[in-house]
């Protein structure tokens, strides 16, 4: 995703990288709680293009992942429940 690394489940992605950020989804009930922690922000791949659901982790964790690894645990648990996208490549051949 964006020519980075992503990681997705049931054809739903949950966390990735973009440039030095790590970004994860968030479900609504972890969403206030995530940005009340220093550091922590909105996922825009582009200025103006903010991706709903989507936040950027601290900086300040790239040496620390521990306290990455329980978010990015919520992101795919949160992720998981949501109905499996079709895949691009199936739905062309579908057709």
């Amino acid at each position: 995703m964006f020519g980075n690394l992503a990681a997705f489940v049931n054809g739903n992605m949950f966390a990735g990288l973009f440039g030095d950020s790590l970004f994860v989804r968030l479900s609504a009930m972890d969403q206030a709680e995530f940005l009340k922690i220093k550091g922590t922000g909105l996922f825009s791949p582009m200025e103006g293009r903010r991706m709903t659901g989507y936040f950027v982790v601290p900086k300040s964790w790239m040496d620390k992942p521990d306290l990455a690894k329980p978010w990015v645990a919520k992101a795919l648990e949160s992720t998981k429940k949501m109905p499996p996208k079709a895949s691009t490549k199936r739905a062309r051949n579908s057709r």
